[in-house]
């Protein structure tokens, strides 16, 4: 039986307090971005903390023109109504930990060659998606690349990209809200 949990996660990364100055990436290599401000130069950093899952780079709120990014809301009625497959594209590792009830596992470095489970037709390099299914992919959030690699490559294959919904918020944000996750889904 799979295990739904609610309050224990969420708070233990609600805090805000910064663990490590780690110097995360902001975007691509920049750790600190200098603004100019009324009161003369501003460096802004990124901090790992205690509610970040991980220490990627930020990654764009479209990745791929053409794709809509999705709140929770969006998820939550797409998980109520079945009118999108919710994609976990993380890898197994992280989808056992917590991951989206009601969501489906698709790692990000497989879905060019599974794109058969998301409506399209054909096979690797040939695939046709006329009838593919209304997507929202996700992984650990705004500095996660997994769903973004993903949508990249479903759009290379022939993906519509406006079937393609960005959860950009992933499992930092869903956790962060004290949404109830599952854990040990395979």
């Amino acid at each position: 039986m799979k295990t739904i949990f609610t309050g224990l996660m969420a708070l233990a990364l609600v805090s805000s307090a910064a663990v490590a100055a780690d110097g995360l990436p902001i975007r691509d290599k920049d750790t600190v971005v200098t603004i100019e401000t009324e009161d003369g130069a501003f460096d802004i950093t990124r901090d790992k903390t205690e509610a970040a899952l991980i220490g990627g780079v930020l990654q764009p709120m479209v990745p791929v023109p053409g794709v809509t990014p999705v709140g929770e809301l969006d998820v939550l009625e797409a998980l109520e109504t079945h009118s999108a497959k919710v994609v976990d594209m993380r890898t197994l590792e992280w989808r056992t930990q917590a991951t989206i009830p009601g969501s489906v596992h698709i790692p990000y470095t497989e879905v060019a060659s599974r794109l058969d489970e998301l409506g399209c037709t054909g096979s690797s390099g040939d695939w046709d998606c006329t009838s593919a299914d209304n997507v929202i992919a996700f992984c650990n959030g705004p500095a996660c690349g997994q769903s973004p690699i993903a949508i990249r490559a479903m759009a290379r294959e022939g993906f519509p990209t406006d079937k393609i919904f960005y959860y950009r918020g992933g499992m930092q944000s869903w956790i962060v809200l004290g949404l109830s996750t599952a854990e040990d889904m395979f």
